[in-house]
């Protein structure tokens, strides 16, 4: 398989954006353009700690689930869960039922309303200068960059938890932070604000 791909409607896309409607759903409109805005930050990073060890297809197929089980990723409300909301999460078979995850997940909503600067403003702050072109395939990749592995540190410093330099990348790539999009993919990402 190549890692640009032209879809039955025409598009060349990146591969994997290519290997399920789902996919080229949220490859064409969503992955990699620029999300700002606390609650909205706080549900990729919920969502991306959620897939460690999954398939990012099962979550992004259980996100409504997920939206309605997390009160739709309000900080303010999540912070204020409490045992009984973790009980109502484990026995939630629309969600990925594992304590660990709801636990910290509910931690880092607390966490993040700690942050003087709010958790956009530090999320992006991680953000690297952008490349000057595409990459030409995933390969020229890594899964760890500096700027994850800071991203990461920085997070585990103000008591959020599994937020690692993986998924801190895996944030930076979905929210636009950096531009992954293989060169010749027809998604156009506007520019980080």
């Amino acid at each position: 398989m190549t890692d640009l791909v032209i879809g039955a409607d025409g598009l060349a896309r990146c591969a994997w954006g290519s290997s399920t409607p789902d996919y080229a759903i949220y490859h064409d409109t969503e992955w990699g353009r620029p999300l700002h805005g606390d609650d909205a930050l706080y549900e990729r990073m919920t969502l991306e700690a959620f897939q460690s060890g999954l398939s990012w297809l099962t979550i992004l197929r259980k996100r409504p689930a997920f939206r309605l089980a997390f009160d739709e990723f309000h900080l303010s409300t999540v912070a204020r869960y409490d045992d009984a909301d973790v009980t109502r999460l484990l026995a939630d078979a629309g969600i990925v039922r594992n304590r660990a995850k709801i636990e910290a997940a509910i931690a880092n909503a607390r966490a993040a309303l700690e942050l003087p600067e709010g958790l956009s403003a530090l999320l992006w702050s991680f953000a690297p200068e952008p490349r000057p072109a595409r990459p030409a395939s995933f390969a020229e990749l890594a899964p760890i960059t500096p700027e994850s592995t800071a991203m990461a540190k920085a997070l585990k410093k103000r008591g959020f938890r599994f937020v690692g330099p993986t998924t801190a990348y895996a944030l930076m790539q979905a929210t636009g932070m950096v531009d992954d999009h293989i060169v010749g993919c027809h998604v156009t990402v506007p520019p980080a604000a």
